[in-house]
């Protein structure tokens, strides 16, 4: 069959909210340690549905540098810097969802001007779920699928008739959206390998989700790694055929468990190298006592056939994420973690000290499904923003990197505009006092870099117009 290339779907949006109404996170730790680069995050909360919510890019102060506001009742996650056609690209995946985690909707791609130049769904009619959109370097997606299946359960103390979530993972060209790998985990995974009893799913009224996949990455040698909570596993598959190589994780390993070495309901299963692998483990989920998270690293030896334990990171404060988290290891060996539901965004050094803290917005329910650090050089297609508030004028040009201060002009007609004020860059929105003599005049705001050349300017604005 041919495929040809599509125009991407727009992602919904909503008016740009009030800069105040924007959740945001409050840094309590940060060191010159840090690595270079903004932080990838989507704080939300599905009880707190009419707070603006969206994709964001960070400072190391918490200060907001890009939002995309998403409407009311759709979530979004896994915004991140990756690669497409050799260019560096923001990403995200952005719909609807359920309190069990499902999701239905679309991935996105968009360039260094955040103009959607891709959008990405699953074969067969099917939504994308909201866990995995992983961009390849055959400019192929990785996405998951959620998908129903009537699935006898008798054997495990269910209906005969019973409803299965299947765990789908497919490799779809991203510029014509050929599927080019279809994984089915009920082809290959037995429902008897799942932690999740069948009577606590039946007692939600929810399918039975046996797996919950929620991470695809590529091994060393091209092959998938799939990590699935719910059978407390991560899976290396054949890209090709889709077989199961082995299992790394609880019941059922193909590897014989070292002290360390096992994990329970984990997340983001990395390798990264020499046959290591690096996973976050929750140790817990809801509903089931459970342990202190971390980050896990396991090397998983087929030789011997034995799994052992190599390092394990954990926060000071014993955390315990009953979902959710991520870890990425950074270029300069510090390593970033996302605990999920405990709502933290944590950096350490490569000898294990905390060096950057921050926590999601107070209030029930309130996350970020995954945290990344980047680096990135936005520039929005339009040219800044003046708003003006009666008082002062906001600078304001949303997903500009670069900006080190914002240059105010001002005058009483726009060809006598003189410099009235130059301030540092505070974020999305900088404040600036205007001049009481220039207030029913002129004005237009010039975004200066380090060096203090324009980098670009608002359109001269008339204010009280």
């Amino acid at each position: 069959m041919n495929h040809v290339a599509a125009e991407p779907d727009v992602p919904a949006t909503t008016p740009m909210p009030d800069y105040s109404e924007i959740p945001r996170i409050t840094v309590t730790r940060s060191s010159a340690d840090v690595a270079p680069g903004f932080l990838f995050i989507s704080p939300q909360s599905m009880f707190e549905p009419t707070v603006p919510h969206g994709p964001q890019i960070v400072d190391d102060q918490g200060r907001l540098v890009w939002f995309h506001p998403v409407p009311e009742g759709q979530y979004a996650t896994n915004v991140r810097v990756q690669r497409y056609r050799g260019e560096p690209v923001i990403t995200w995946w952005q719909g609807t969802a359920t309190d069990t985690g499902v999701g239905v909707g679309t991935a996105y791609v968009a360039d260094l001007n955040y103009r959607v130049i891709a959008s990405v769904q699953v074969g067969g009619g099917h939504s994308a779920d909201l866990h995995e959109f992983l961009l390849t370097d055959r400019d192929t997606a990785l996405v998951v699928s959620y998908q129903e299946r009537s699935v006898d359960l008798s054997e495990l103390g269910g209906p005969a008739d019973g409803t299965v979530i299947d765990g789908v993972v497919e490799e779809i060209d991203v510029a014509t959206g050929e599927v080019l790998l279809h994984w089915s985990g009920l082809e290959h995974i037995p429902v008897q390998e799942s932690d999740m009893p069948v009577v606590m799913a039946l007692a939600t009224g929810q399918p039975y989700d046996y797996l919950h996949l929620n991470a695809v990455s590529i091994d060393d040698d091209g092959h998938l790694l799939i990590t699935a909570r719910i059978s407390s596993a991560v899976y290396k598959v054949h890209r090709r055929t889709g077989e199961v190589l082995w299992k790394l994780g609880s019941g059922y390993s193909t590897f014989v468990l070292g002290v360390g070495a096992r994990v329970n309901w984990p997340h983001d299963g990395q390798a990264v190298g020499d046959g290591v692998y690096r996973i976050f483990d929750n140790g817990a989920n809801n509903m089931i006592e459970g342990y202190e998270s971390r980050v896990v690293w396991v090397r998983a030896d087929t030789e011997t056939g034995v799994a052992t334990h190599v390092r394990t990171l954990t926060h000071p404060e014993h955390l315990s994420s009953v979902a959710e988290g991520n870890a990425q290891e950074l270029p300069n060996g510090n390593v970033l973690v996302g605990w999920g539901r405990v709502g933290r965004i944590s950096e350490f050094s490569p000898d294990g000290e905390l060096l950057f803290e921050a926590e999601t917005p107070s209030g029930p329910g309130w996350t970020t499904y995954r945290a990344f650090r980047h680096e990135w050089e936005g520039r929005p297609a339009t040219p800044p923003e003046v708003r003006f508030d009666g008082e002062h004028v906001h600078a304001f040009w949303n997903g500009a990197t670069g900006v080190a201060r914002w240059r105010l002009l001002a005058g009483d007609t726009e060809d006598a505009l003189r410099e009235a004020d130059v301030v540092d860059w505070d974020g999305l929105d900088t404040t600036i006092k205007l001049p009481e003599a220039g207030r029913a005049g002129f004005v237009r705001l010039e975004a200066l870099d380090a060096d203090g050349k324009v980098i670009d300017a608002s359109p001269v604005t008339r204010l009280g117009a």
